[in-house]
């Protein structure tokens, strides 16, 4: 799986044998509930069909969820979650604290199939997203929780606003871009 060895995911989940199936349910539960309704996610497939890449984006004023779908995540996060829901709790208070009011659209997520890295996936994921924010004349926001990504998102004008430590965890970047 794409987050299997992401920093603050491995924080959050941090028993490896558990982690593959809690990410699982989280992300299915999180797609379900939420990101579906605002049009925004996306998937990209190899030439034999099989998807490669995924990305979630929520769009201007729709990137937190409401409180039905709260309500209706609950269950799936806490099975998801488990004993570990309070680190789930305290990434989204760290993040949710400095996310912009500006209308934008919001990368929520965006991971690649292993076997499916450096084939062009996730360049065609972003582009994709970034092609319809140009046309809207609207910025993006996202959080990167891997320094290495982030030349990668540079290249396509995202650009570093801050940097976030999670308490007794990683650190993640807000990345914003403005439309071209």
């Amino acid at each position: 799986m794409a987050f299997d060895d992401d920093p603050a995911m491995s924080w959050m989940l941090p028993d490896p044998r558990t982690r593959l199936r809690s990410l699982e349910r989280m992300f299915a539960t999180q797609l379900r509930h939420h990101h579906l309704a605002g049009g925004g996610a996306e998937v990209t497939r190899d030439a034999a069909g099989r998807v490669m890449g995924a990305a979630a984006w929520d769009p201007p004023h729709g990137w937190e969820p409401s409180l039905v779908a709260k309500i209706r995540m609950l269950p799936g996060m806490t099975r998801a979650l488990g004993r570990y829901a309070r680190r789930g709790q305290a990434m989204d208070k760290a993040l949710d604290s400095v996310h912009p009011n500006t209308p934008h659209w919001y990368l929520s997520a965006i991971g690649t199939d292993p076997a499916g890295r450096g084939g062009g996936f996730g360049k065609a994921l972003l582009q994709s997203r970034m092609d319809k924010c140009d046309g809207a004349g609207l910025p993006a926001y996202l959080e990167s929780s891997k320094h290495a990504n982030i030349p990668f998102y540079e290249r396509f004008g995202f650009q570093v606003v801050q940097e976030i430590a999670l308490p007794g965890g990683p650190s993640l970047w807000t990345m914003w871009r403005e439309p071209r």
